[in-house]
């Protein structure tokens, strides 16, 4: 590979790590997890840099690559068991103060209850702005399948937050009044 290559390559890895940061939250729940899992991601890309096929999908590419991470690494630490209860964690966390926080906590807490095939694909399509056949691309697995999973999604969560409308949410400065509808809406 030469080094123009090499530095466009870079570039487009550094322009990911954002979308790559919201998606390795998404699937850790933790930020230092979600660090170390883009941190593994990109030298996982950057060491097979050869097999990225320049003006394919950067960023399928990559969460690909991050989804695989994520399940191997998940399938090795499943005999782990640390703060069982929750005890640590709780008595790390500060309650927040305005509405807005509480509404998006019970939000994260009912995307974290999702089967993780539905919260894979709510927040490739609703979060990371992934069309519904860049989805199915990275999940491997069929559009129709996606939206069938986004749609599940999507009704369990308003059920989970007895939700009758988008209202009903607390807003925040900075939150949008009113965002603009997930994709495919």
């Amino acid at each position: 590979m030469n080094d123009a290559i090499r530095l466009r390559l870079k570039d487009l890895l550094l322009a990911e790590i954002p979308s790559l940061r919201a998606f390795a939250l998404s699937l850790s729940g933790n930020s230092d997890r979600a660090d170390d899992l883009v941190q593994d991601t990109l030298m996982k890309a950057w060491a097979n840099a050869a097999s990225f096929m320049e003006g394919t999908n950067i960023r399928a590419w990559l969460f690909t690559i991050m989804r695989n991470t994520f399940f191997s690494q998940y399938r090795k630490s499943r005999r782990e068991v640390q703060d069982v209860d929750g005890e640590a964690a709780a008595r790390l966390v500060a309650m927040p103060d305005q509405l807005a926080h509480l509404d998006f906590a019970d939000f994260k807490t009912y995307l974290d209850r999702l089967p993780p095939d539905q919260r894979e694909a709510l927040v490739l399509i609703g979060a990371s702005g992934f069309s519904y056949e860049e989805a199915a691309e990275i999940c491997g697995c069929a559009v129709g399948t996606i939206k069938s999973r986004v749609n599940r999604a999507r009704r369990r969560l308003i059920e989970l937050l007895a939700l009758t409308s988008a209202d009903e949410f607390g807003s925040s400065p900075a939150l949008p009044e009113n965002p603009e509808p997930l994709q495919g809406e």
